[in-house]
């Protein structure tokens, strides 16, 4: 059975902002679906992207603010 992540919780295992997520799914470089109006991505998509990203050196992408509240 494959393991969807709603894009908050890719967001948390990742990182990334959503906005990120969402180039990532449509350059086809992690595997996304939509899901009524919501995204989903495949959490082993995104764990080998971000392997190999981390490979690469410093993460790309625009990243998360970390809540201040």
């Amino acid at each position: 059975m494959e393991d969807w992540l709603t894009t908050y919780q890719a967001t948390k295992l990742s990182g990334y902002n959503s906005e990120y997520l969402r180039q990532l799914i449509r350059a086809e470089k992690v595997i996304g679906r939509k899901w009524g109006p919501y995204w989903q991505v495949n959490r082993q998509s995104l764990e080998n992207y971000i392997t190999k990203a981390n490979k690469l050196g410093k993460r790309r992408g625009p990243k998360t603010r970390p809540n201040t509240k």
